[in-house]
């Protein structure tokens, strides 16, 4: 049988995930340290893996609701509002998912027909324009640059608008470059959405992970923009959750109602002992994830710090836990630059080209490990550069 010709043909342009690929190069090496997967290095805090203990000593082991448990989406509610300052429902205008990433596509999915176009703003999360090709849509990438801070501008975005465009994909703070957004850019965006009648879908999965006293604002706070906003958020990387894989999206009733379709089929439920855990750590909120912030903090300084000091360009990222340094003057794409560093000095970091074609000529560097390995990671990487 020839088995790649039953694939569906959407799927065939579809590449691997060029963060993976280049990892299981160093799976199961101890001598490498590794500057790579957007993962926290602390353990996910006693508290919160003591009610999920408890649930499970309760015999807390059944489905919930399709939308989850309702005691979760109300303390949801009550954290958005408090954090982002925009309302809903818990009842009616929450959902709670398998991590962001199933938002998205259940989003994608309940919004997109075939030959609409997304529109997201690169470098960008590996998924994204996967995604929208998995959903049926046309994908439309938008460059950023390190001279914008790799914010998307309006004036970028009103000249990729066409009669077919329909959803807009935001991610602020971003990955892979730590990108904010200021208010005068958002509400330019604001402005081009409401005039051309798109639709949001902003990633806010990095949004208690903000720097230097910036306080984190979401498009959906804006005047006109609640009612077409899908705010996606989740608890893997400020409260070091990413084996739970619980996230969530907060929307008008309708667009939940639509979301909620699919994900009653395909997934039924998030896991009841993962929602446990999540309830904990919103209770908590801001003093469990601080201590983690305040660590990121540090070390992005350090970080930035010593890459510029080495001379290698770094724009200072307002937020989440990643440093995108441009290593174009040494004449390498950015695949050969990493492969380099990986086999002469172990030290392992992500290609640019992995987040987009705009991210050519520059590495991501996560700082999401210890100082004492950041430390050598630097010492590695300037040792590495004298030889180019």
């Amino acid at each position: 049988m020839d088995i790649e010709s039953k694939l569906a043909k959407h799927l065939q342009a579809i590449p691997r995930s060029g963060i993976r690929d280049f990892f299981e190069l160093v799976i199961g090496r101890d001598d490498v340290i590794s500057l790579g997967v957007g993962e926290p290095d602390f353990v996910t805090p006693w508290s919160i893996r003591e009610a999920a203990i408890y649930s499970l000593e309760r015999g807390e082991t059944s489905y919930t609701s399709n939308l989850g448990l309702l005691t979760l989406r109300n303390k949801i509610a009550e954290y958005v509002e408090d954090f982002f300052h925009v309302s809903y429902q818990g009842k009616s205008e929450v959902l709670v998912t398998v991590g962001v990433s199933e938002a998205l596509d259940l989003a994608l999915r309940a919004l997109v027909n075939p030959g609409d176009e997304v529109i997201y703003h690169e470098p960008c999360y590996v998924s994204y324009s996967p995604s929208i090709v998995m959903a049926h849509g046309v994908a439309v990438p938008v460059a950023t640059t390190k001279e914008d801070g790799f914010s998307l501008k309006p004036e970028a975005l009103a000249a990729v608008l066409t009669e077919k465009s329909k959803v807009l994909m935001l991610n602020f703070p971003t990955n892979p470059t730590g990108a904010v957004a200021s208010r005068e850019d958002l509400e330019g965006i604001a402005k081009l959405c409401i005039e051309h009648d798109l639709i949001v879908l902003s990633d806010e999965i990095y949004s208690e992970l903000r720097y230097d006293a910036q306080e984190h604002l979401s498009i959906a706070a804006l005047p006109g923009m609640w009612e077409r906003t899908i705010l996606l958020h989740g608890f893997s990387k400020a409260f070091a959750m990413t084996g739970f894989r619980l996230g969530y999206a907060c929307a008008p009733a309708q667009l939940i109602e639509a979301m909620m379709k699919i994900h009653q089929y395909g997934i039924l439920c998030a896991p009841i002992t993962s929602q446990a855990a999540a309830l904990e750590a919103l209770s908590g909120g801001r003093s469990i994830y601080q201590p983690m912030k305040e660590a990121y903090h540090q070390r992005r300084d350090f970080l930035v710090e010593r890459l510029n000091g080495m001379g290698i360009d770094c724009h200072l990222p307002g937020g989440a836990f990643y440093v995108f340094p441009d290593i174009s003057k040494f004449g390498l794409t950015s695949k050969a630059f990493a492969m380099g560093l990986l086999e002469t000095e172990k030290v392992a970091a992500v290609p640019g080209d992995a987040f987009g074609a705009s991210g050519e000529g520059f590495l991501r560097c996560c700082y999401a490990t210890g100082m004492d390995d950041l430390k050598l990671a630097m010492d590695s990487m300037e040792r590495y550069i004298g030889t180019l």
